[in-house]
């Protein structure tokens, strides 16, 4: 039986409550445990860096946004797949968020079968001891 950590959680990183409890019912209706933050600084002091986890966050956000986020997980040698959202689709954001780890960069609003999809994609190449059984891969955090 897997233990709790085992199972990826998904953490949901928006400063918009409309966003965040959406993704977190489309989520549950999926059958994926998820957890939402209301920012990037409640995200960092509340994460567990050894939760099998996949983050879906947003780049703008007050205060630290979400290029900030990930460039402090690097920082911080956290290594977790990200998902990057938002409003916008400029290339130059786009192409920061790639260069810092996100595996997937989606516009708001998200399509909810592209947005499964890139969880399912994301989790499965970083922990493929998931579908394989096997103990070997996964990520360092």
């Amino acid at each position: 039986m897997l233990a709790t950590r085992d199972i990826p959680l998904i953490y949901i990183v928006d400063d918009e409550e409309s966003v965040r409890k959406g993704l977190s019912r489309l989520l549950r209706s999926a059958g994926m445990p998820c957890r939402d933050f209301a920012s990037a600084e409640q995200f960092l002091a509340e994460l567990d860096p050894q939760q099998k986890s996949c983050v879906l966050l947003d780049i703008t956000m007050p205060r630290l946004t979400g290029l900030q986020l990930q460039d402090e997980l690097k920082k911080r040698k956290i290594n977790l797949p990200i998902i990057a959202v938002s409003a916008t689709d400029e290339a130059d954001t786009s192409s920061q968020a790639r260069q810092l780890g996100a595996r997937f960069f989606l516009r708001k609003p998200v399509d909810d079968r592209a947005l499964l999809d890139a969880i399912h994609w994301v989790l499965d190449d970083f922990y493929p001891q998931l579908t394989t059984g096997t103990e070997s891969g996964g990520a360092n955090a």
